[in-house]
């Protein structure tokens, strides 16, 4: 069976795959140090939870934008599953041609979901990522990654929010009754809500129409891109497990 990590600057997610099934997903704080015993016992523990072994694992993969949590990460899956993980690093088969003018500076999570968008969903494709970042990247039909957009997750902007004005309380990102608020939690909840609305469909209108390119097929993923895939026409598919797919195309591949 096959580990996929995903190391995000939140949250640390994990999937269990069995072939192309994936058969459960674990997610962790990524901004807690941990020893690599304590991956180790946090992994085998989740395992054995699942009815799984340490010994069921034959293979690891891991792509990371956190490099601090790297050495300890590697060096629990060593120590403890015996097997040395393969990292999602320039020079790794994709099958995506990263055409921007420093490769090296692409994040491997935006690679990662820029393979399983184009393997899976086809291209063109723009695939937006909502996670502490949200990223708005666009692989062309012959698999090239050409461009991409960066802005502030919608916690991030949320939290700038309550942390920069004194008397606006900390709120839970949902979408409020109606965008005619009459209250602060509500007022603030309908300008987060409908505001990343309006921002995740202005960038996909321009880079259509910049890139001059015909249909373009949206697919989005990452922590809270259900609510907003929910809500807005400018997306086709949320997918919630695109990273951990593109982890496991990425595994095949090599």
């Amino acid at each position: 069976m096959l580990f996929a990590i995903d190391v995000g600057n939140t949250n640390i997610t994990v999937g269990l795959f069995d072939g192309e099934r994936l058969v459960n997903t674990f997610r962790m704080t990524t901004g807690i140090s941990r020893t690599s015993d304590e991956y180790g016992i946090m992994f085998g523990n989740w395992l054995n939870i699942k009815g799984f072994m340490l010994k069921d694992i034959t293979a690891v993969i891991i792509s990371s934008v956190v490099p601090k949590v790297m050495h300890s990460l590697t060096s629990g899956i060593i120590k403890y599953l015996d097997i040395t993980p393969i990292i999602v690093a320039p020079g790794i088969k994709t099958g995506i041609n990263v055409t921007i003018p420093n490769p090296k500076a692409l994040g491997a999570d935006r690679l990662v979901d820029a393979v399983a968008a184009y393997e899976l969903y086809g291209g063109p494709v723009i695939v937006v990522d909502f996670g502490t970042a949200t990223t708005h990247d666009l692989v062309l039909a012959d698999g090239s990654f050409h461009s991409g957009v960066t802005s502030p997750g919608i916690r991030l902007a949320a939290s700038a929010l309550w942390t920069g004005a004194a008397k606006l309380p900390e709120i839970e990102i949902k979408k409020p009754d109606s965008i005619l608020a009459k209250d602060t939690v509500s007022s603030m909840q309908a300008g987060v809500f409908y505001g990343y609305i309006g921002q995740t469909e202005y960038i996909i209108k321009k880079m259509k129409e910049a890139s001059g390119l015909g249909d373009i097929k949206v697919v989005a993923t990452g922590g809270l891109g259900k609510l907003i895939s929910e809500n807005s026409d400018g997306i086709d598919v949320y997918d919630p497990n695109l990273t951990l797919q593109g982890l496991r195309l990425i595994y095949e591949k090599q």
